[in-house]
This record gives structure tokens, sequence and C-alpha cells, in this order.
């Protein structure tokens, strides 16, 4: 009797474990039914997420922003990092030794090639010159009297020996060879002397000071006493990959390439130089090749030691296809654009692009001028979708770097909820 209420109790158990499956089920299904029903309609809501978008996709046209392949001259850019040196760089030290007496410089000051600096103890090296002058007027007393002498041995003919007279002679030129020496140490006593004045060779900006007056310096010091560069013009110092190389030494035997320096994101141009330098062989372990520019500064945007982009244009495409680079997507294949045609329907076209710069894109093939591309909403959109196409740029030539840059989806990049992959 117990093991029959015990069998009854177990089957109870599962009749009403499989009444609840069933209709926890059936409500499920009911609620997927509804949450279908909802997203046809475009109500909103939803873990899917973009109900609008979906009715687009499944019932009707997607509206887009189309631009027209505009062709035009394109300037053919390459881009880099580089940094910004001083045109040249000056580290002032003495020449002489002794005790600083001035520095007369300010500490960042503006200064012109010639101008004093600092100024060094000169009364030993006064003494010295004065020294040196006095030994010439020395010997050119005695050489006045040899040369007296030599002429009264002339003058006295047969009554005067030979031998006499080529002593005399010969007595005169070391007067002579001893005068130019004496002239020699009169000229190295004078630029020891104007040494003492220290001036900066070159015009430029100079450093924090690097020795006070009152030391001691001596001739050759590591430190030095200021350093002074030279802002106006510039240089930037950049690398290119190697595979520039030719298209660069081209581009110079054309004449003078341009090169632009920019802000770190790229799109202000703070100055307008040429390319100076290219150096004369390739790095092997990074594969580049090193440049230089020169710029004017005017303005002195440009500061030694900073960290620059750099934008050299090295030729012009004529008559390219451009096209807002937002037109530009990527998936497994490579870059394509949606065309749309007359129908208003989209194409997927595959596109080679050359290059991307300031918004705009180089089409190098795959369109041609007239053809309206897509520029918005390209991840709701399969070949062969209608469109609601909506002109942004009408006129040919306009500026199609001004239509709003919504890229789609990239290619490896995962589509968001309610988003369709690409193909």
């Amino acid at each position: 009797m117990l093991d029959a209420v015990r069998a009854g109790g177990i089957v109870l158990i599962m009749a009403a474990s499989a009444g609840w499956y069933a209709y926890d089920h059936a409500g499920a299904s009911q609620s997927r039914d509804d949450d279908v029903s909802v997203y046809q309609r475009g109500g909103g809501g939803g873990t899917g997420g973009g109900g609008g978008r979906g009715r687009h996709r499944l019932n009707g046209p997607v509206a887009v922003i189309t631009a027209p392949v505009v062709r035009k001259d394109v300037p053919v850019h390459v881009d880099g990092i580089g940094t910004v040196q001083a045109f040249n760089t000056v580290t002032v030290r003495a020449q002489v030794d002794g005790q600083l007496e001035k520095v007369t410089f300010t500490e960042g000051q503006d200064v012109s090639a010639g101008d004093v600096l600092a100024q060094i103890d000169q009364r030993r090296y006064q003494a010295k010159l004065t020294q040196a002058q006095g030994m010439k007027a020395k010997d050119e007393a005695q050489l006045a009297n040899v040369k007296l002498d030599l002429e009264r041995f002339v003058r006295l003919g047969q009554f005067a020996t030979q031998q006499s007279v080529d002593t005399q002679r010969a007595l005169v030129r070391q007067l002579e060879a001893a005068l130019q020496v004496d002239q020699a140490n009169i000229d190295a006593a004078a630029l020891e002397l104007d040494y003492t004045t220290i001036r900066t060779p070159i015009s430029g900006r100079t450093s924090v000071r690097l020795i006070d007056a009152g030391n001691i310096v001596r001739a050759g010091e590591a430190g030095g006493i200021v350093v002074v560069t030279q802002l106006q013009p510039i240089s930037v110092a950049f690398s290119l990959p190697q595979q520039h190389l030719v298209t660069v030494n081209q581009a110079m035997a054309k004449g003078e390439v341009q090169v632009a320096a920019l802000d770190a994101d790229g799109k202000t141009v703070w100055e307008e130089g040429s390319l100076s330098v290219v150096d004369n062989r390739i790095d092997v372990q990074t594969g580049t090749i090193r440049l230089k520019a020169t710029f004017a500064n005017p303005e002195r945007k440009l500061w030694p030691g900073q960290f620059v982009n750099v934008r050299v244009r090295l030729d012009t495409y004529r008559d390219g296809n451009i096209v807002p680079a937002a037109a530009i997507q990527r998936n497994g294949s490579g870059t394509f654009a949606y065309v749309v045609d007359p129908e208003d329907r989209v194409e997927l076209r595959p596109i080679r692009v050359g290059q991307i710069d300031g918004g705009i894109a180089l089409v190098e093939a795959g369109l041609e001028p007239g053809e309206r591309v897509v520029v918005t909403s390209q991840e709701q959109l399969r070949p062969g979708a209608s469109v609601i196409p909506t002109e942004a740029v009408s006129e040919p030539g306009a500026d199609v770097s001004q239509i709003p840059s919504t890229i789609g989806l990239s290619a490896g990049t995962p589509p968001a909820r309610g988003q369709r992959q690409r193909p």
C-alpha cells in the first residue's frame, strides 16, 4: 500500500512539471511573436535596439545622403612625424682664461651676430700686448742703426772689407725678421685681448645662463657660458619609408618640394617650407630615409625639440576622381563604395583608393565622374537595396570634404546589436 502511494505521488509530480513546461514555452513563443510584430511596425524599445533602422531594412527604402564623384587635380602627399631642430646651435665658450667680470645678456634674449654676451678680465692680456709692442719698437730702433752702419760701410768703398759689408747686410736681414716676429706677437696678443670680450657668432635666442659672473673660466671648458639657437629659419628632421625615396628624388629633380608642418591632429598647418636635405643612406634597422625641411618660421610657431606632423607634397594627380572620405567602406575583400543608380538602388562597387587627406579620398579606379556615392547609413544597406537619396553636394567642384564623415563599420569590427554586418 505504501509503495502504491509513493508511485502515485511521483506520477503527480511529473504531470505537474510537464504542464508547467508547456505553459512557460507557449508564453515565451507569444512574447517573441509580439516582439517581431512591434519591430515590423517600427515600434521602439526592446533589446534589439534601433527599431527604426530595422523597419527600413525589412520593409522600405533607407534614407541616405549622397555625394557626386568629382574630377579635379589632387595634390599627392606623403605624411611623416618629425622633430623641430634649430637651424644653427652654438655653445658659446671662453677662448682665454680669466675671471668672468660680467654677463651682459638676459636669459631668453634675442641677439644678433656680434652682440656682446660677457666680459673677461682683460688686464693681463692688455699687458701682453703692450709688451709685444715694446719689443717691436726696440727691434725697429736696432734695425735703423744697423742700416746706417751698412750705408757707412758701403760709402767707404775699397777701404771697407767685403766681409764687413756682408756681415752688416746679414744683420739687417736678421733684425727685419725679428720685426716680423714682433708683429706676429702683437697680433696674437691683440687677438687674445679681443677674446676677452665674448660675442655671439650667430643671431638667435639665448638659453638660460650656464655660468655666473665672478667665476674663473678657462679656454675650451665643456660647459660654456650660454647656448644660442637660431630660430629663423628653422629645420624639421623627419623620416619616410624607403619606398618613397625614388618619388622624393624625382620631385626634387623637378624643382622645390613643398613641405608643411602640422599640429598634433594633422589638420592645422603651422608653417610651410621646402625640402632641403635627403640623407645619403637608408637606415638598415628601420628601412627609412632621413630628410630635413627648412621653414622661415616668422611667427616662431616651430620650436626646437617640438614634435610635428610633416606633409610632403610629391606630385599633383591630374583629373583625379574624388569623393568624401565617408564614402569609403572596407570589408574582407578590400575597399568599396555604395553607388546609387538612376532607379535609386545601391550597388556595392569595389574601388582602389590612392590617398585619403583632409576628408577627401582620391579614387584611382572603380568610380566615374557624376556617379553618386552613399556617405551615410551604409551599415543599413545591402546590394540592390532601395534608398531615398539626399544630394549633399550638387555643384561640380564643390568642397566634398564638408560632408559629415559618418563612416560605417570597418573590416573585422563586430556589428552593434540591431545592425547587419556588411557583405
